[in-house]
């Protein structure tokens, strides 16, 4: 369970969300050895959280579930989110004051749902409003993006489609939809995943056609699935324990070992995270909903 009053009286509270990759296709790789990826993703209500406020020196404090993986001391993307930012807003003469930076760890680390990604997003979101501070759109996609593929998406944090390496990003118009995420806690290692791939050049995500969601969702695939199976079994076990319980959909998110099932209703998924936690107290289950799209491209259709 997350401490309800870890941030009791920060200044800024944003929220993490985690990042579901509703579908992910393998389309290339570059000669830099970055691979190219076609993916719907989605993010929760469920997640981690930033608290900010002023201090009289640079602080990072850690609770949550999870936190115990991490260190407060060792170099991680938070920290470099601050201290890219405030490299950034240096030449610009803004000011960028020392920050206590507090992170509430409700995600499993290392699961396939863009956890770190997610707070070094959060972090850059807080400080801009804790700062009061200005930086061009391009300027600030290209500080996210530096600090790793994952992040410029999770610094949407709505539902969209990326391609390239991560940083081609148009919304998409998914609805909220009922989900349970579920997680073995096995660490799968995505350089391991990624090297296990039959194929690194496979076809992009086939979204026109369907007649709503539900139908192009059920068409689509995750690359990634087949050679984590095979390095974690406990996928499998996973996704199969997910499925009995009358899951619409169930697939793994990213690089495993996370996977996800969506339901038509909160009721339904709530049932199913309950009893699965009861019948499997070692993993991780969780009921949220997925966010829904907000402006422009929101409401159109649009892929």
């Amino acid at each position: 369970m997350a401490d309800a009053d870890a941030l009791s009286g920060f200044a800024v509270v944003e929220p993490a969300p985690a990042k579901i990759n509703l579908a992910l296709a393998v389309t290339g790789r570059r000669e830099d050895g970055y691979h190219l990826l076609d993916s719907l993703v989605t993010f929760t209500a469920f997640g981690d959280r930033i608290g900010l406020a002023p201090a009289a020196e640079d602080r990072f404090t850690l609770t949550g579930r999870f936190c115990g993986a991490l260190s407060a001391e060792a170099d991680n993307l938070v920290t470099r989110a601050r201290d890219r930012l405030r490299a950034a807003l240096g030449p610009t003469g803004q000011a960028a004051p020392p920050v206590h930076i507090h992170l509430e760890k409700n995600l499993p680390i290392a699961s396939g749902i863009g956890g770190g990604s997610a707070d070094a997003a959060a972090t850059l979101r807080g400080l801009i409003s804790l700062w009061k501070a200005e930086l061009p759109a391009d300027g600030l996609d290209a500080l996210a993006l530096g600090l790793g593929a994952d992040v410029p998406m999770c610094l949407a944090s709505r539902p969209l489609r990326a391609r390239g390496v991560g940083e081609a990003i148009t919304p998409a118009a998914l609805p909220a939809l009922p989900i349970v995420l579920a997680n073995p806690l096995v660490g799968v290692s995505t350089p391991a995943v990624f090297q296990a791939l039959a194929s690194r050049h496979n076809p992009p995500l086939a979204l026109a056609g369907a007649a709503g969601w539900a139908e192009a969702l059920a068409r689509l695939r995750n690359d990634l699935e087949p050679p984590a199976r095979r390095l974690c079994p406990e996928i499998a076990a996973i996704s199969e324990s997910l499925a009995a319980t009358g899951a619409g959909l169930v697939r793994m998110s990213g690089s495993g070992a996370t996977c996800f099932a969506l339901y038509d209703t909160d009721a339904a998924a709530e049932t199913a995270a309950a009893a699965l936690s009861r019948r499997h107290p070692h993993w991780f289950f969780t009921a949220t909903r997925t966010l829904e799209a907000q402006g422009k491209g929101a409401d159109d259709g649009a892929y």
